[in-house]
């Protein structure tokens, strides 16, 4: 009977984090997390890591096959000071570099280094450009954060490791908490579209973002950019106008103005005002098959 295959996940207490280790049980994987909660390290195959100060379980490593590294501090949560924009930037650069000294200095056979990144790498901004894979980053906070995380995880070739970044776009789905933001105001007949409402809005469901994950396991081909978005484009207001109509909820507000959510939101507001379309080119190249290439198809 063949060994279970090991994979190891960071951000063990997220959102995707939940659902991917729902999805590799089921299929058969071994699952094991690292946590920064000292009190959820006496949970079965749970460790104890802090990357600031470099301290970590060893057996954590012990015959780990994969490593997908989702760790990071929520983008979307305070607003954007100098000091929460450094810390944005260490939770997941500096974890991705202690990991790889880690497995450099155990010397872990690993099968593959798996990270998270983000369709952020192109930038807050709305253009007629559609970006795909072979785009540079953009020099803006968001676009350097993901250079930078995409950087460490790149590390990990020097030692032979087949390296995969996962940028990922809005996760979307009926339990998603994005969505459930999104929802809050429809559901109260007060939705309308933010800014212009021309902004694009790439997205993806969960379901389908834990495949492109599991695939990148099982697919050696896989390396490199990926970029986890549904071949949709939709702007924000059609997001916001097809949401309404699914729920049989009006929709005739006019658009929430831009200078509310920047007094609101300070600089974080271009999370909200800006985006632009994102091709999944290397996904579709390799025949990846969507459960829900299309919003509508959420709520259901």
């Amino acid at each position: 009977m063949a060994k279970k295959k090991t994979v190891l996940i960071t951000g063990s207490s997220g959102y995707i984090s939940g659902h991917l280790q729902q999805k590799l049980k089921a299929k058969g994987y071994k699952v094991r997390t690292l946590t920064t909660n000292m009190l959820n390290s006496n949970v079965e195959d749970c460790f104890y890591w802090n990357p600031e100060t470099e301290d970590i379980n060893r057996k954590a490593f012990d015959s780990v096959d994969y490593i997908i590294h989702l760790a990071g501090t929520n983008i979307g949560s305070g607003r954007w000071t100098k000091k929460r924009k450094q810390l944005i930037i260490n939770s997941r650069v500096n974890s991705a570099r202690f990991l790889f000294n880690k497995v450099q200095l155990y010397k872990v056979p690993l099968k593959a280094f798996i990270s998270a990144s983000a369709t952020g790498y192109y930038g807050t901004v709305t253009s007629d450009t559609i970006f795909d894979e072979e785009a540079p980053a953009a020099h803006d906070f968001l676009g350097n954060v993901c250079q930078q995380w995409e950087n460490e995880a790149d590390r990990f070739k020097e030692l032979g490791i087949r390296s995969v970044k996962i940028r990922t776009g809005i996760v979307l789905s009926n339990d998603s908490p994005t969505l459930k933001k999104m929802l809050l105001p429809i559901k109260l007949c007060i939705g309308s579209p933010l800014g212009s409402g021309k902004q694009y809005m790439p997205w993806i469901h969960i379901d389908d973002l834990c495949e492109i994950y599991l695939k990148a396991i099982e697919d050696k081909t896989f390396t490199g950019a990926y970029n986890a978005v549904a071949p949709q484009h939709i702007t924000n207001k059609e997001l916001m106008k097809t949401l309404s109509k699914k729920l049989k909820k009006p929709f005739w507000l006019p658009s929430t103005p831009a200078f509310v959510l920047r007094i609101l939101f300070g600089e974080k507001a271009l999370l909200l005002l800006k985006g632009s379309r994102v091709k999944p080119k290397k996904l579709m190249e390799a025949g990846f098959e969507y459960r829900f290439p299309e919003v509508r198809q959420i709520l259901l």
